[in-house]
């Protein structure tokens, strides 16, 4: 039987990381976690999207390509299963959002070859909230790189991200999407807001019959 590959999205602020480590330390799964801090280009890039965007986008493609590389023997040998704080699927909403037409044709053609062959989640979790929840959670976390992030393009973000994964629904109707509100879930500080939350992962891994 196929083992457990789960991976937690949503906008920016919403708990993607939080939530992939507790389900990692709940089941003892391997934690896959995106690169962040190490992406030269992401300070400038909040300063200067246009100019910034493609550079961004590419660092980010190529390292999560790589962590995929890295993960697949993982899920095909050793059997062990992971949960990752990102599906690769994001580069697509962010590129799409701050690219021009052209750079993004480009960008997505390399998409598209360097991820033909990896492996794909067989459970999405899809953490939601509002522009309001997502801004106090970017403050409070107080990365230097996220302080020019600004609200506007946070609230389009939040849209690309609602259209991007009702269309992922629909593509992919054999991978279930749990789909969970941060404004009314606090996984985190609360322990049965989670338990809720391990309560429906429990369920869905027994319907797809994943072995853990």
């Amino acid at each position: 039987m196929p083992v457990p590959f789960i991976t937690v999205e949503g906008p920016i602020g919403v708990g993607k990381t939080s939530l992939s480590k507790a389900i990692a330390d709940h089941y003892e799964f391997h934690l896959l976690k995106e690169i962040v801090d190490e992406n030269p280009f992401l300070g400038k890039f909040y300063e200067d999207i246009e100019e910034w965007s493609f550079q961004t986008e590419m660092f980010f493609l190529c390292n999560r390509y790589k962590q995929l590389a890295d993960i697949q023997q993982k899920l095909e040998s050793a059997n062990d299963a992971v949960v990752a704080d990102y599906h690769i699927f994001k580069n697509l909403i962010f590129a799409k959002r701050t690219l021009p037409p052209a750079q993004y044709a480009k960008y997505e053609a390399i998409y598209e070859i360097l991820t033909a062959d990896m492996p794909k989640p067989n459970m999405v979790i899809y953490l939601d909230a509002s522009l309001d929840t997502l801004m106090d959670r970017i403050q409070m976390r107080g990365r230097t790189f996220e302080k020019h992030i600004a609200p506007a393009y946070m609230e389009q973000l939040v849209e690309d991200y609602r259209t991007f994964i009702e269309h992922f629904e629909k593509q992919h109707p054999e991978i279930p999407v749990l789909r969970f509100n941060g404004d009314d879930l606090d996984f985190v500080q609360n322990s049965g807001d989670l338990k809720r939350i391990f309560d429906k992962v429990d369920e869905t891994l027994q319907q797809r019959s994943l072995t853990i």
